[in-house]
């Protein structure tokens, strides 16, 4: 089991980060078979690319890096918050002295990739981090970054969901909800599907990330990270399944249309009108009129959280959407 001792200086310095490359190297663990498989419809789509840019560039240098339990910190540099953003993380990876990364890659590119020769002659090579970083670049911009609006609306919208949370019921449902197998207690996080012992997170607090590719619960126990938990975001699922594009026609898309029912689902959580565009792949304009009819139809309700306007499901709303599932 592992366990997180947490204090109340702890809850205070607590806070929430989106990760780019996090997403971008369980991506394509995912598309090397290492990790869990992705979804039909997204493994059609990606693989071609990926299996070429595989030929193509030094990709397979980079994928060599990452061992059974994950990779080297270096290719998935630490969040500084939630504005990070891709050319942030490559920053950060261009950045890395080579032997800092030679020191990392030594741990956990040992597996028969690793003594591919073209992998070695970029393992070994004077200018290895700016290849693996360059192969990298490549694979966000062809494998992610199409995806990367939608996804990053997603984890956004889970964050605003913990915060409210956190600010309705605590500290304590708020992290039992990020995965069934987080427990708190007697002032304590405790993960009994980990093993790590007891972590003290000595007034540091702790790094909670929204991904949208992590299948169960990763965690962050040394430096350079500080302590972090890596979840699920909230809304992640329902995104794939809807691109296996396979219609489902129920009563709540033949009672208000098969666009009003999807934004009215997707209103677990309170939502902007932008986010809903990102989290859904739909024009601004068409979700603030689809809004405007839910709302006038008794469905919805809005209001002014800082400088946005969040939306969400009335009574009626949620019975609807209850009745249909």
């Amino acid at each position: 089991m592992l366990r997180f001792e947490v204090s109340v200086e702890d809850l205070l310095r607590s806070r929430f980060a989106l990760s780019p490359a996090l997403d971008l190297c369980l991506l394509l663990r995912s598309l090397a078979g290492h990790d869990r498989p992705l979804p039909r419809a997204w493994a059609s789509r990606l693989m071609p690319a990926f299996e070429r840019l595989r030929r193509e560039t030094e990709l397979n240098a980079a994928l060599a890096l990452q061992a059974p339990q994950g990779g080297p910190n270096f290719v998935a540099p630490p969040p500084r918050g939630l504005n990070q953003t891709w050319t942030d993380d490559l920053a950060a990876i261009r950045a890395t002295p080579l032997e800092a990364a030679r020191h990392e890659w030594a741990a956990t590119a040992t597996g028969p990739s690793a003594r591919d020769p073209r992998v070695r002659a970029v393992l070994d090579s004077p200018d290895a981090v700016s290849r693996i970083a360059e192969a990298m670049d490549q694979a966000w911009h062809e494998l992610l970054a199409p995806d990367w609006p939608q996804l990053r609306a997603i984890c956004e919208r889970d964050v605003v969901h913990r915060v409210g949370v956190i600010g309705e019921h605590g500290w304590a449902t708020t992290i039992e909800g990020l995965h069934p197998g987080i427990a708190w207690r007697a002032g304590g996080i405790e993960l009994g599907f980990f093993r790590g012992g007891t972590i003290h997170l000595a007034g540091d607090g702790l790094l909670l990330i929204p991904s949208a590719f992590v299948g169960n619960v990763a965690a962050h126990l040394e430096d350079p990270w500080p302590r972090t938990l890596v979840y699920p975001a909230r809304g992640t699922a329902a995104l794939w399944s809807e691109q296996e594009d396979v219609p489902r026609p129920d009563a709540l898309t033949a009672l208000v249309g098969r666009a009003r029912a999807r934004l009215l689902v997707a209103l677990d959580a309170p939502a902007s009108t932008s986010h809903l565009a990102r989290s859904l792949a739909m024009a601004p304009g068409a979700v603030g009129d689809h809004l405007a009819i839910l709302r006038s139809a008794g469905l919805l309700v809005r209001a002014r959280s800082g400088r946005s306007v969040l939306y969400r499901r009335t009574p009626l709303g949620e019975a609807l959407v209850a009745g249909s599932g």
